[in-house]
């Protein structure tokens, strides 16, 4: 199912899909805030790290399935496949946009 995302989400998720680290954080705000699985990124610095562990932990792959609005947030429903304990797993991408940039990202399931 294809599903027509904002351009900062759909750039978000093609860097992603590249395991590209630094495109992954230049989606995001100077001053952005990632939240997964109960930690807070505070930074485009602080997201490049977060993300580039992650590459290097685990590989995967992302199928954005769903989007819909809540509470002023972008949501897409996601199902992700891979080498992480719990895969595979369907999970929550709630995204706070401002300008062409993601300001907040919370993660979970």
């Amino acid at each position: 199912m294809t599903i027509k995302l904002p351009n900062a989400i759909a750039d978000y998720f093609s860097a992603d899909k590249k395991a590209n680290a630094k495109a992954v954080s230049e989606c995001f705000t100077p001053d952005a805030t990632v939240f997964d699985e109960g930690n807070t990124y505070a930074g485009r610095d602080a997201i490049r790290q977060w993300i580039a562990n992650a590459y290097t932990q685990y590989t995967y792959k992302i199928e954005p399935f769903d989007i819909s609005e809540k509470d002023g947030r972008t949501v897409v429903s996601s199902h992700l496949v891979g080498d992480f304990p719990g895969s595979p797993v369907d999970l929550r991408y709630f995204f706070v946009l401002k300008g062409d940039r993601i300001a907040e990202l919370e993660i979970i399931p």
